[in-house]
């Protein structure tokens, strides 16, 4: 254990490198150069035009339904137990 005291000393006592002051900065500058040459205008383009379509073809419905309305508690509820697994109320 001393032999580590020993080291952590002569690392305190040793000059602080020039390059740390500047370092947080190019590292940040990195950072955002990179996101920004990353993330490109026809990117975003192509993903707006994917979610428009695709909603415009989800949104059509293929056959009109009647809709029946679900009450879960009461007598003749599709899914109530016995329906979903003996298929009659």
């Amino acid at each position: 254990m001393d032999n580590l005291d020993a080291l952590l000393g002569q690392l305190a006592r040793a000059p602080v490198h020039p390059g740390l002051a500047s370092m947080e900065h190019r590292v940040l500058a990195t950072i955002s150069s990179r996101t920004a040459r990353q993330a490109g205008l026809g990117v975003s383009i192509a993903t707006i035009t994917a979610a428009l379509l695709i909603g415009v073809a989800g949104g059509v419905p293929a056959s009109a339904t009647d809709a029946s309305p679900l009450i879960p508690l009461g007598p003749s509820s599709p899914l109530a137990p016995s329906t979903l697994l003996a298929g009659v109320p």
